[in-house]
């Protein structure tokens, strides 16, 4: 049995404790012996170096550094300084990638730090008998600790005097209202965390009242070290993309050996020298390996997540931009994510009156003294602060507060004009607060609290009416105050419930509610237009949660809503049956949402989760995407979140995805753009040799036209307008390849069509200058200037004069330069470096005629409809 559901002086002997004197300071020694510091552990993190190295694990870097060695060799053995430019050149693409992906990870976790932050860093204790202050992470089990308003709770403990403690545990729990502790309490079986309200939780605040506690866990024993175990277990995974990319860089390698083997053995048939097949073995793994595409898919991401800063949306790391735009299930908290965070008075019934009435700034006037009585019986306050209302005190009395000040009834004054006598402090026990003021002349007993408690101590109203009004407001998941009033004559010399609460007129109902935020029913419904599932997950209670759920459209007919302790009681087998058909979950604990998250997950489906609180990073980790609030989120949750919302609205989130779906689709375009130009060059490579025994473009020339000629268009292309219509299709199952749909073909019959024009191109400058190096300048060209062109048809589906040829005017800039280098490389003395000598002018023309036909060809196959998927 845990520590809330044993008797007190059982869990005071247990932990060799005494609830007077504490513990003695060889007792504090030897716990601390036995359970360490009262802080959070976390393992070992990767170093920056560790993580260079880890960059040059990926296989297509090892192909290219297996490539840079042997033109080293090859340099080597030759002796000639212009052939360690290649080797080099590979070298410092393979090292500045790594460098840039060492700088992506370096955002390290930071959500156990953060954790740690929330640690109180003092504590009042009673040891030895003697009350004093030390460090929090002293602390043991069995140490008496005292805590007051404003105090950090420093380690879980169970209560054992308490005068109305109430304790924030929104960060742990995710309920925007204080939870009302009370050491009295006794529990049996399991009760959620947020139930035990008899124990205390560390890195929660105290917000009202005091008490007495014994610590029962520190360090990673409590509730918060749960969950810092649960997110140091909780392994990132690889995004969609990453694992489409990997898998890509394995077929590459392997075809890139494959075709190395084939030239070795033809070579090797045909008598050709070894240098000269190293030299070609080196320029087919270059035309194979797409050098920019992890570069260049970066710098996309990167312009994408600059455009979603602009948008209120931070990405932490910069693959889950395409992750987002897979999401299917979105995962949300309600308290602060769907729902304002602010208690708010939005229903008001007075004594006598026909039905309820909608809280505005202009109430009637019975609604207007109502909301006078009760500010009067209120100790909340809010001010205003740079045209932003500031809440201070209990969440229910400052709605009311605010609910008078918008009506002109001002708190400050009225509590001057009505001189408060004397007055009764709420308790857990009476559920009730009582203020004595004098207004106009007589003494007014004012009483405010519990219906169901007030109603008992009235003489007078139409109690059974109220009672219906009071169920009616329940059921809307309204939290409902009933107030009540009496004259007296004196004022007792002593002050107590007995002689004061009672005989009462019954006045009226107000009734408050954390309302949903405004934007947030139309975000739902554009999620659902998108073929996105919302669930809402809330530790709040699921009367309240149902309320908000149906409000927004998240909870609709047919759907459940279950808390977590029914969720434990369930299989996975049985909780993935019904998994579908749920749309609430209340009461949750962070295993649980780990849970929900993972059963997805196994459904095949890409999780988003989003959330605020300490309770909710593990799942934010665990998720496909993890989306924490900017405002209310605490710094744990952004920690373990890979995208925060500045503004804590759930409607940004469909803005990021919609963001997500449109770069994933640019991504798409640049890596079929850039594919199919590599297999372009790996076929010609690979068929030159075949057919005449020598390359027909040098590793050099490969080299320009991958990183300079091409990327710039790439870089260019992955900034294309997103479709109008992004937020109107389905989301791409998870399991659904890059190359779906034809795609992959499609690229592999582009390349085939490079190929053939470079290869024409080839032997046609062979035998028009009678030389090898006539044909490579030719082929050089062709192949660099059709791939120019392919960049404008890789830009959509539809036709390019359709859309707009010159629309993207990044492109056409990035076109500009890329021409313009390639004029730099083959018109002017740059062009020996590169083994290219200058052609006739008949060439040249021949050159750009055939550079265009991609264009011709590409649009023939759009109009007939053989190019009909979307990028």
């Amino acid at each position: 049995m845990a520590a809330y559901n044993k008797r007190l002086d059982e869990v005071v002997k247990n932990l060799e404790s005494d609830i007077d004197k504490g513990l003695s300071d060889v007792q504090v020694s030897e716990k601390r012996e036995k359970f360490g510091l009262n802080k959070l552990q976390e393992k070992k993190k990767k170093t920056n170096f560790q993580r260079f190295i880890d960059q040059f694990k990926d296989v297509m870097i090892m192909i290219l550094l297996a490539a840079a060695a042997i033109s080293f060799a090859v340099a080597i053995i030759e002796q000639e300084a212009k052939e360690f430019f290649e080797p080099a050149l590979i070298l410092f693409i393979v090292v500045v990638n790594a460098i840039l992906g060492v700088l992506q990870e370096s955002k390290a976790e930071k959500a156990l730090e953060a954790l740690k932050d929330l640690s109180a860093l003092h504590a009042r204790v009673i040891r030895n008998g003697e009350e004093k202050m030390v460090d929090s992470t002293e602390l043991v089990p069995g140490d008496i600790i005292k805590l007051e308003a404003g105090d950090f709770v420093p380690a879980d403990g169970r209560l054992i005097k308490t005068a109305s403690l109430k304790v924030d545990e929104s960060a742990l729990t995710g309920e925007s209202v204080p939870s009302e502790k009370d050491s009295r309490v006794e529990l049996n079986g399991t009760v959620a965390v947020g139930d035990r309200k008899n124990m205390i939780f560390s890195g929660c605040g105290v917000t009202y009242g005091t008490g007495v506690a014994i610590i029962t866990g520190t360090g990673m024993d409590t509730e918060m070290g749960k969950i810092a175990n649960l997110l140091d277990a909780e392994e990132s995974d690889q995004t969609p993309l990453q694992k489409k990319l990997a898998e890509l860089g394995k077929y590459l390698g392997i075809l890139a050996l494959a075709a190395c083997g084939i030239i070795f053995a033809i070579g090797a048939i045909n008598g050709l020298p070894i240098m000269e097949l190293f030299m070609t073995a080196v320029s087919l793994a270059v035309s194979a390996i797409p050098e920019g595409l992890p570069a260049i898919v970066t710098i996309v991401l990167s312009i994408g997540v600059q455009r979603m800063v602009k948008k209120n949306a931070i990405i932490r790391r910069l693959p889950a931009v395409e992750t987002l735009g897979s999401a299917s299930i979105i995962c949300s908290d309600k308290t602060g994510t769907l729902t304002q965070n602010q208690m708010t008075l939005v229903k008001a019934y007075v004594d006598g009156e026909g039905e309820l009435e909608d809280i505005s700034d202009n109430n009637s006037d019975n609604v207007r003294k109502l909301l006078t009585y009760s500010v009067l019986c209120s100790d909340g306050s809010i001010i205003m602060e740079e045209g932003k209302v500031k809440h201070i005190g209990d969440p229910t009395e400052t709605s009311i507060i605010l609910a008078a000040h918008n009506n002109g009834i001002y708190k400050d004054e009225i509590n001057e004009k009505y001189t408060r006598l004397g007055e009764i402090p709420f308790d857990s026990d009476r559920k009730l607060m009582t203020s004595i003021n004098e207004i106009e002349g007589k003494k007014i007993v004012i009483v405010k609290g519990a219906f169901d408690v007030l109603a008992k101590l009235t003489v007078e109203g139409d109690i059974e009416k109220a009672e219906k009004l009071n169920e009616e407001m329940s059921k809307k998941a309204l939290r409902v105050l009933a107030v009540g009033y009496k004259e007296i004559e004196e004022i007792p010399e002593e002050l107590t419930s007995q002689n004061i609460e009672n005989n009462l007129t019954f006045m009226g109902l107000v009734g408050m509610i954390d309302p949903p935020r405004p934007e947030a029913k139309d975000a739902v419904a554009v999620c659902r237009r998108a073929g996105i599932k919302p669930v809402m997950i809330t530790g709040d209670h699921v009367i309240t949660a149902s309320a908000i759920a149906k409000e927004l459209d998240i909870f609709q007919e047919g759907d459940k809503a279950i808390t977590g302790v029914e969720l434990d009681d369930m299989t996975d087998r049985e909780f993935d049956g019904m998994l579908k058909k749920i749309s609430v979950y209340a009461r949750v604990s962070p295993e649980n949402k780990i849970r929900i998250v993972k059963a997805w997950q196994r459904q095949g489906q890409v999780v988003s989760m989003t959330g605020d609180g300490v309770n909710d990073a593990p799942a934010l980790k665990a998720a496909d995407i993890g989306c924490a609030m900017g405002i209310t989120g605490t710094e744990v949750a952004k920690g373990a979140a890979d995208m925060t919302l500045t503004d804590d609205n759930f409607a940004t989130i469909v803005d990021a995805v919609r963001e997500g779906r449109g770069i994933y689709s640019n991504i798409k375009k640049v890596v079929g753009f850039l594919l199919g130009t590599n297999i372009g060059e790996v076929f010609t490579v690979f068929f030159a040799m075949l057919l005449w025994h020598r390359t027909p473009l040098l590793s050099m020339q490969l080299l320009w036209i991958n990183l300079v000629t091409d990327s710039l268009p790439a870089i260019a292309l992955g900034m294309e307008a997103i479709e109008s219509n992004v937020m109107d299709k389905k989301p791409k199952p998870k399991e659904e390849g890059i190359f779906a749909n034809g795609y992959g073909i499609r690229i592999i019959l582009q390349g085939g069509m490079f190929a053939i024009l470079t290869l024409y191109a080839f032997k046609l400058g062979e035998s028009v200058t009678g030389q090898l190096i006539g044909g490579q300048t030719m082929a050089f060209i062709v192949l660099a200037m059709s791939q120019v062109v392919q960049a404008f048809n890789m830009r959509s589906a539809s036709s390019l004069f359709k859309i707009g040829p010159f629309s993207n005017k990044k492109l056409n800039l990035a076109v500009l330069i890329s021409t313009a280098l390639m004029a730099l490389v083959v018109f002017t003395p740059v062009s020996v470096a590169f083994g290219l000598i200058y052609l006739p002018i008949e060439l040249y023309l021949t050159g750009l005629g055939l550079s265009l036909v991609p264009l011709g060809v590409m649009e023939l196959a759009k109009a007939v409809g053989l190019i009909k998927a979307e990028l």
